[in-house]
């Protein structure tokens, strides 16, 4: 009987408790996100590994730009292992008033996009108030990154961020720093 009751206690931890030891907690993002400070060149210093860059292996960068009917061009790019520059262009849309940090982002072509699943989450959710420095994911904690204005970051930087991620409950042992992209020392 009481291996019964320890099994079911395990199955109701196991149902019950997040996957992956992630928190049960929501993913706060910033305040508020003015978009054209956003816009240029974002350097990716570090990321969870995800299937979508799984060709990167270095000099990985997204370029923000506004288009007309004032969404985002999204233009990300990356050094494969053959030395080509991968690129993919996509399109992001911000969910919510024109201040939101939650933002939408799709690599699909255009004519899908009524389609939601092609969406995908994308909130900004630490900001330096220059705009140098950013951290993206999605309530999920599925996808992280790291951004930076410049190719690489002081290492007390780096992990300054790293503790703002570990007070959001990521698990920063998932992280991949990208290729030339190392903190300094």
């Amino acid at each position: 009987m009481m291996k019964i009751q320890v099994a079911l206690v395990s199955l109701l931890l196991a149902v019950c408790l997040p996957a992956d030891g992630q928190s049960d907690t929501p993913v706060r993002t910033i305040a508020s996100l003015d978009v054209p400070k956003y816009l240029g060149t974002w350097y990716e210093i570090a990321k969870f590994p995800n299937w979508f860059q799984k060709k990167c292996i270095g000099n990985t960068k997204a370029v923000y730009s506004l288009r007309s009917d004032g969404n985002l061009k999204v233009l990300n790019s990356c050094k494969t292992a053959d030395g080509d520059i991968s690129e993919a262009e996509g399109e992001a849309r911000q969910v919510g008033g024109k201040d939101s940090p939650r933002l939408e982002v799709r690599f699909a072509p255009a004519w899908l996009s009524f389609l939601p699943m092609v969406w995908g989450d994308y909130w900004v959710i630490d900001l330096d108030p220059q705009y140098q420095l950013a951290i993206v994911s999605d309530p999920r904690r599925e996808y992280l990154w790291i951004l930076s204005r410049a190719p690489q970051l002081d290492k007390k930087v780096y992990e300054d961020l790293l503790q703002k991620l570990q007070m959001q409950q990521f698990d920063i042992r998932k992280l991949e720093v990208t290729a030339q992209s190392s903190p300094k020392n």
